[in-house]
């Protein structure tokens, strides 16, 4: 898999809700419809996974980047709380 772009929309991490949350919600906005309109996440990565890696207290506790395709999407978490998401 290729390194993640820095283009393509960005968005923040909720704060309140996991992180696999918000990579469909972010999805789910670019496209224009509801969450429960996408396939399930777990259809390109775990979701329990991702989660974990990305909790901590104080902010995202992976300094690195993980990049999955989701929903004609190169979606793309930064280590920073950052969700890229590039067109597939």
């Amino acid at each position: 898999m290729s390194q993640c772009t820095r283009d393509g929309n960005t968005y923040s991490l909720g704060q309140d809700e996991p992180l696999s949350l918000t990579v469909v919600k972010t999805v789910a906005d670019a496209e224009g419809v509801e969450p429960t309109a996408l396939r399930p996440l777990y259809s390109a990565v775990d979701p329990d996974a991702l989660d974990s890696l990305f909790e901590s207290e104080g902010g995202p506790a992976f300094g690195g980047e993980v990049q999955f395709q989701y929903h004609g999407y190169e979606v793309c978490v930064h280590g920073d709380g950052r969700v890229t998401l590039t067109p597939a």
